[in-house]
């Protein structure tokens, strides 16, 4: 929702909980200011244009008063040994949009719900790993076996010394064409490795 107001001889579009800058008011901080030259409403797709005002108003509160940056003011006229330089620095009250036509904001307790599930998720996500490793061995141990290799290994259902141990030709040529091992299982002696770490 917002709406156009007229202060100070300046239309503003403003919407709750906006803060700006207007002409200086009779007001001091902390103060409540209604705004009545309210010239439009708009909320979703319906538009109240006022003819030249609407009815309703604009509630604000004084955040402070003060003086905006001095601008510098140069008159000079060639030939005439003419200049004049002046400043001007112009007051202002700033305010904070608390109200339209009535209507305040709404509180916003929708991000504290969403918050909650994410601290559920957490415990979920930590299970798995605690059963692959029961009944899982420590597969890098293994010289040459790193944690991808462990995890493209654990793809295909190998999680322990003895399954490799018990590898054929038939199931080293497989698994190094699946995995696209280049033949490091026999280079590296993997059968051989896993069988001493399964005697223990």
């Amino acid at each position: 929702m917002y709406a156009v107001v007229k202060t100070g001889g300046k239309q503003y579009r403003v919407a709750v909980g906006d803060k700006l800058k207007v002409e200086s008011l009779d007001a001091q901080e902390g103060d409540k200011v209604t705004l009545d030259n309210v010239l439009m409403i708009g909320d979703g797709d319906s538009v109240e244009v006022g003819t030249p005002t609407l009815d309703k108003t604009v509630e604000a509160t004084v955040l402070s008063n003060g003086r905006g940056k001095k601008l510098r003011i140069v008159k000079f006229r060639r030939r005439q040994n003419s200049r004049t330089r002046t400043g001007h620095r112009q007051n202002y009250t700033e305010l904070e949009i608390t109200a339209i036509g009535g209507k305040a904001a709404a509180k916003k307790a929708a991000p504290k719900k969403a918050a909650a599930p994410k601290k559920e998720s957490a415990p979920k996500k930590a299970a798995p790993k605690a059963a692959k490793a029961e009944g899982a061995d420590d597969l890098s141990k293994i010289s040459g076996v790193g944690p991808v290799i462990v995890g493209k290994l654990e793809g295909l259902g190998i999680t322990t010394f003895q399954q490799i141990a018990d590898f054929t030709a038939e199931d080293i040529e497989r698994i190094d064409g699946e995995l696209n091992f280049k033949g490091r299982i026999e280079r590296d002696e993997w059968v051989k490795q896993a069988t001493e770490f399964a005697k223990g």
